[in-house]
């Protein structure tokens, strides 16, 4: 019977591999068009590889723990000449090739002993592919090792040079890697890898931070009102929005000699994952008022704890959210993504004595900071400060958001 394979799909944006990580459906299966065969992980999700028609499920050619290129033959349906028509397809020519001949495979045997094999992090795995660049000087024997070993420059700040002006000689780079080899490695995971690509691009910018202290008093009066209760960070999502709507100067991205506005005000927020942090999308936040966008708003955070964010609440905003008062801390400096300027982020809550004129004392007030760090090309703290105490004025009056 005529076979029709399973590719590994196109998961997401500059996503380049995924990760065997369940079978869903038994070799000899029968399956349906569109019903879900096995499960993968990317640096981002957790999401299913679907069958692209009816048939039976004939043999799997990846293995588990190990990561496959976009466009790899996962296994085989063996379907009706019937089906082959309908689908407006001639038979196939099926290659027998050994996967490991055929795809491009990132993967090594794990050293944790427990016998599996793990994926190796790559520069070929991450969202977007970055290679060893940042250092004054590297020869081309130094670039080709550390390509070799996906390895980066700033991985090799902690190595001394011995060469001339210190530049980082090839015995030095080897005698670091040795050095490794004697201390206890344990495997990153692809999210910790990917994000610490992106703070690597982030860096490459000139950032700065501004800050201002908010009394959060009428946002803890709202929320007593509503059902369900938002956030603080969406009260200060919606109201970044709102701000941004009225001039989005301040979230365009500097692009040679142009500043780039944003098409549409889609804002995301930080939620803590499994050994990294991942930003859903909450799209048109300036058109939606706040009762609207609770629902959607937990939703998202429940996704992406679970590491199952559908790839539309993914990618294209143009500013992130993220209280990281969560963690009782008051003051903090976040970085904004490679490709947004800003990130808003917003401390813990403190009770403070504030003086009030017109009772001519001191009386109790809830307070936080906000913080503001931004792409110093595109703004200057003046331009950060007014937006911020936009933002705070917004806050200030929570039932209009």
């Amino acid at each position: 019977m005529p076979q029709i394979p399973i590719i590994m799909p196109q998961l997401g944006e500059s996503i380049a591999e995924a990760t065997i990580v369940n079978w869903l459906v038994k070799e000899g299966a029968m399956v349906e068009a569109d019903q879900d065969v096995v499960e993968v992980e990317t640096n981002k999700a957790t999401m299913n590889v679907t069958a692209p028609c009816r048939g039976r499920l004939e043999k799997w050619l990846v293995k588990l723990n190990e990561s496959y290129a976009v466009g790899a033959v996962l296994g085989q349906l063996e379907v009706t000449a019937e089906e082959m028509a309908r689908m407006g397809l001639d038979e196939p020519k099926v290659d027998h090739a050994p996967v490991s001949e055929t795809v491009s495979v990132n993967s090594r045997e794990s050293s944790n002993g427990s016998g599996h094999k793990g994926v190796q992090p790559t520069v070929r795995g991450l969202p977007v592919p970055a290679h060893a660049a940042g250092a004054s000087y590297m020869s081309p024997r130094m670039k080709a090792r550390m390509n070799e070993l996906g390895l980066h420059a700033a991985d090799l700040a902690g190595i001394a040079g011995s060469g001339a002006a210190g530049r980082v000689t090839i015995q030095d780079f080897e005698a670091f890697i040795a050095n490794l080899e004697k201390s206890r490695l344990t495997t990153a995971s692809s999210m910790r890898v990917a994000v610490a690509d992106a703070m690597r691009r982030s860096w490459t910018r000139p950032l700065a931070t501004v800050a201002l202290p908010v009394c959060l008093d009428p946002v803890l009066a709202h929320r007593k009102s509503c059902d369900p209760k938002p956030g603080p960070a969406l009260y200060a999502l919606r109201a970044l929005a709102i701000a941004l709507a009225e001039n989005s100067a301040p979230a365009g991205r500097l692009v040679g000699n142009h500043i780039v506005h944003p098409t549409s005000i889609d804002v995301g927020f930080a939620v803590e994952a499994e050994d990294g942090v991942l930003v859903p999308v909450l799209r048109e936040v300036d058109k939606r008022p706040l009762s609207e966008l609770v629902d959607r708003y937990n939703e998202l955070v429940e996704l992406a704890r679970q590491r199952r964010l559908p790839p539309t609440a993914t990618g294209g905003s143009i500013a992130t959210v993220t209280n990281f008062g969560t963690f009782g801390l008051t003051w903090a400096t976040p970085i904004p993504l490679p490709e947004q300027t800003l990130v808003l982020g917003m401390g813990a809550g403190r009770i403070v004595p504030n003086w009030d004129a017109k009772k001519n004392q001191f009386v109790p007030v809830t307070e936080a900071n906000l913080t503001l760090s931004f792409d110093h090309r595109v703004l200057d703290g003046g331009a950060a400060g007014r937006l911020l105490m936009r933002i705070a004025a917004l806050l200030g009056t929570p039932g209009q958001l």
